[in-house]
């Protein structure tokens, strides 16, 4: 069970979706879904209500006054991207500027309780055409891990991700990741702290991939000059929306720097969104844009989203987001409703 904020937005009586990924506990970002409802409400919307643009990418524009509350932003700004797409009768993705016709799909493993389980995940996973592996670890539950996928499956392309659980002094055993190959380790230490990133990648070959550290644009070009990671991770939640996430990635193209897309366990709606986004150029690594039936029994929204068994998601070719959300199911999974005009 996942309460999931939803933004229908009536563009010149066009509709478009957007999705907050916030979720319900401040664990990740400081952001909740009942953050994201009071902004929304009482800041975001009051801020382009009244206000005429020409384009969706000017929204961001209309919002940077508010400080931080990404997610929020994000959902409303996707939401106008998505009506703007289908006033064209475009893609979505082809709007932001993509230029892939499909994408190739990596997949996130939770810890599990026996490292027989993990293998046998793993294994479902690729089954199922996923072409990246990245599992979860922390200490205690970290060498171990990888040192049995390496002797499973010797030539996967692996990665880790941390989500935090380490701190600078636990450099040595973040080195000895060195001897699996792994494509990258994920925020291996504060949620905050770059300075810390900058030192640990300078002792490791592996690239460090940033993921809660970066917010913005200027996060994100701090973080590649001074040398706190290789790749970046982008979330279109995490950073704003659409507008910040291609500068970003247009940042990383300009350095060399290889970027992907993060998931936050979305709907169908978002993981429309993130698509859409990971068909820009520089999107060149594997994300975690995993099926609906990965996470949900039912998806909100038709078709649902599938990767084939060679390993990609097929772009969809209609306009917007190239999905119909099932408006039947969203109102019979709704709990709470707000009409904002």
């Amino acid at each position: 069970m996942r309460r999931i904020v939803l933004v229908e937005a009536d563009v010149d009586g066009v509709i478009g979706w957007g999705e907050c990924v916030a979720g319900e506990t401040p664990y990740y970002s400081p952001e909740t879904a009942d953050t994201a409802w009071l902004m929304l409400r009482d800041f975001l919307w009051p801020m382009v209500k009244e206000e005429e643009f020409a384009n969706a990418g000017e929204v961001w524009e209309l919002l940077v006054r508010v400080r931080g509350h990404n997610m929020a932003k994000a959902a409303l700004e996707a939401a106008v991207w998505d009506a703007e797409a289908k006033q064209k009768g475009m893609p979505l993705a082809k709007l932001i500027g993509g230029i892939r016709e499909e994408i190739a799909c990596g997949v996130s493993v939770g810890i599990k309780e026996s490292l027989d389980e993990l293998s046998s995940t793993v294994q479902r996973e690729l089954a199922a055409g996923y072409q990246r592996i990245k599992i979860k670890i922390k200490p205690g539950k970290d060498l171990e891990l990888v040192r049995r996928l390496r002797q499973d499956f010797p030539r996967i392309k692996l990665m880790v991700d941390a989500n935090s659980a380490y701190t600078l002094n636990d450099w040595p055993l973040l080195k000895q990741l060195e001897g699996f190959y792994l494509m990258m380790i994920e925020q291996p230490l504060g949620w905050d702290d770059l300075y810390s990133h900058i030192e640990l990648q300078k002792k490791l070959d592996t690239p460090i991939c940033l993921d809660e550290c970066i917010h913005s644009e200027e996060q994100a070009r701090a973080a590649i000059e001074l040398g706190a990671c290789k790749i970046i991770n982008i979330k279109l939640g995490r950073v704003g929306g659409y507008t910040a996430a291609r500068r970003i990635h247009n940042l990383c193209q300009q350095h060399g720097v290889p970027v992907w897309c993060g998931g936050m366990l979305e709907s169908g709606i978002g993981r429309a969104h993130n698509i859409a986004l990971s068909t820009l150029a520089n999107f060149t690594l594997p994300g975690d844009v995993a099926a609906s039936k990965r996470y949900w029994e039912e998806d909100i929204l038709h078709p649902e989203v599938s990767v084939t068994p060679q390993g990609p998601i097929h772009v969809p070719t209609g306009a917007g987001i190239g999905f119909e959300p099932r408006l039947d199911r969203i109102d019979k999974l709704t709990v709470r409703k707000e009409r904002l005009a």
